[in-house]
């Protein structure tokens, strides 16, 4: 059991949640859920002991073994996979460590040996003997081929580095486990192993994920940071999406009541305060107006973008062929004869193993490169906007957001970049920021203002939702389903996918597969099941 008692934590003068008390029970997944800055990642580092609270006691069970998914890409990289892996259950490895130093002495005396015969002990007890068999199917099943397992963790590029340390924070059962953003660069396919997993996992489990579709199958519970508090609900993400909803609208309802039967009673109160028969009546209304002023509605530190991409034309019934594509990628990674033709109306989610491979192709059709060979031709009607994966390039400059926004604006007046910064939540003085201090988050929502500014009737997007919080990947979810025209996208979001696509084109280390229809649709169907099947020649999870 893990309870929290009393807890606060302030920067400065600055609170970001306090007075906690909360209790998590075995068996239970705990979603946590915030705004950015709210301070998701904080409790977690509070909860694992690695940043002490203002105030309040963090109580853990006897004997319970708290694991902590990291974040240091590179704190392991002296040790091998294997390694770095057993290094999640931290007295487990010293027990294997001591032991096999005193087996590699060459003088191996009797007190070694009375020694040893206390570590095999305690091995047994932690079931160590089973300890890398148990490391070896985590890392298979999280996508590390078996011939890497103990190759060195700095040989290893970031995203296989990224699914050892998330076997390293499932390895051995912990009692709690705490997760910042599991899912991150994991594909479809091995989410849904994580899902299944964790759905099994006995113990406690503290998750933040921004992937809502993960949220909604694994947590039981949400535990929800705003308004400086932190509340648990029942229920996983669309439960308490939905709760909060109701219960946002039930408080606008009685304040709204409250405030016209205020404005009533102050109405008679000027008519007649003057007047002497009516002073009683006045004053017992002046009373009863200061019991409505109800307490104002806490500002929730949550804020929806407005996405609204509104094209300045529709399309033609010519959009964009692209025929026979062919070109290799930096990373071993190949587009071959890639050919398709965009139609009306269609909204393609490109998925595949190979994220490289996708952004390739999107560099390619948005025009920013040209293939080895094959062509690329765009209807006469159709103008473009993309949102490359990687946006680096489009900060260099020491501006401002306005100046910064203005580049691409035909009408560059001040209130028409304010409003259009404004709807991606930079309102007031923060128009003045400069891009060269702006999160990852900032820029994307600076990216999207971009396209919203063109007029574009055909959006391209390379993992727009990367560094979103889940208010902002909402918006941009239904802005995207909301949007008339064609959208060309990638996403490892699958509710995203799922939600906004209409049509599938998968590209496959042997040939592409495109079909008409939703990605629950494709998952299901058995004749894409067979094909990815001959196309990967072995059976895969699919990979978004």
């Amino acid at each position: 059991m893990l309870t929290i008692q009393d807890l606060s934590v302030n920067f400065g003068e600055r609170t970001l949640f306090k007075d906690v008390n909360l209790k998590f029970l075995p068996g239970n997944c705990y979603g946590l859920i915030g705004a950015n800055g709210a301070g998701k990642s904080t409790l977690l580092r509070v909860l694992a002991g690695q940043f002490e609270a203002s105030k309040g006691s963090i109580t853990i069970g006897s004997g319970e073994r708290l694991a902590m998914l990291s974040q240091d890409q590179f704190a392991f990289d002296e040790f091998s996979v294997m390694d770095t892996v057993l290094q999640g259950h931290p007295r487990l490895f010293e027990v294997m460590q001591e032991r096999d130093a005193i087996y590699s002495k060459p003088d191996f005396s009797e007190e070694d040996g009375l020694r040893a015969a206390d570590l095999e002990m305690e091995l047994a007890e932690l079931n160590g003997y089973e300890a890398e068999s148990e490391a070896a199917v985590l890392l298979t099943n999280l996508g590390i081929a078996e011939d890497m397992h103990f190759e060195m963790m700095r040989d290893l590029e970031a995203t296989l580095k990224v699914r050892v340390l998330l076997a390293q924070a499932l390895f051995g059962s912990p009692d709690i486990l705490l997760l910042d953003e599991p899912t991150n660069q994991l594909d479809l396919g091995t989410i849904q192993w994580l899902e299944e997993f964790l759905i099994r996992f006995p113990n406690i489990l503290i998750v933040v994920s921004h992937d809502r579709h993960f949220l909604n199958n694994v947590a039981t519970h949400i535990v929800d940071i705003d308004f400086g508090k932190i509340k648990m609900y029942v229920g996983n993400y669309d439960f308490w999406y939905q709760a909060s909803q109701l219960a946002q609208q039930q408080r606008k309802s009685e304040s709204k009541r409250a405030a016209d039967k205020i404005k009533e009673l102050e109405q008679f109160i000027r008519r007649f305060s003057a007047n002497a028969s009516k002073s009683k009546q006045a004053t017992s209304r002046k009373n009863l107006i200061d019991k409505l002023r109800v307490e104002e509605l806490p500002a929730s530190s949550r804020r929806f973008p407005y996405v609204d991409f509104k094209p300045e034309r529709p399309t033609g019934r010519n959009v964009m062929t692209a025929e026979r594509i062919t070109t290799r990628t930096a990373a071993d990674g190949e587009l071959k004869e890639i050919s398709f033709v965009v139609n009306r109306g269609d909204k393609i989610a490109f998925i595949g193993p190979n994220d490289l491979v996708k952004t390739t192709l999107f560099d390619i059709i948005s025009g920013e490169t040209l293939p080895e060979s094959g062509s690329v031709s765009w209807g006469n009607t159709i103008t473009t906007a993309y949102f490359p994966k990687e946006n680096a390039e489009f900060f260099t400059q020491d501006i401002n957001l306005i100046d910064w926004l203005r580049q691409y604006a035909d009408d560059d007046h001040e209130s028409v970049m304010r409003g259009f910064l404004g709807r991606m939540l930079f309102s007031g003085d923060e128009v003045f920021k400069s891009t060269r201090v702006l999160s990852g988050g900032e820029k994307v929502r600076c990216m999207l203002s971009r396209m919203m500014l063109s007029g574009a009737n055909a959006l391209i997007l390379d993992e727009p939702t990367n560094h979103l919080d889940l208010e902002s990947i909402t918006a941009l979810n239904d802005g995207l389903i909301k949007f008339p025209e064609v959208v060309l996208f990638s996403s490892h979001d699958y509710q995203f996918v799922d939600t906004i696509a209409n049509r599938i084109i998968e590209i496959t280390p042997s040939g592409m597969i495109d079909r008409s229809m939703t990605l629950q649709e494709y998952m299901a169907d058995p004749r894409v099941k067979e094909l990815r099947a001959a196309y990967y020649h072995q059976e895969l999870a699919l990979k978004i």
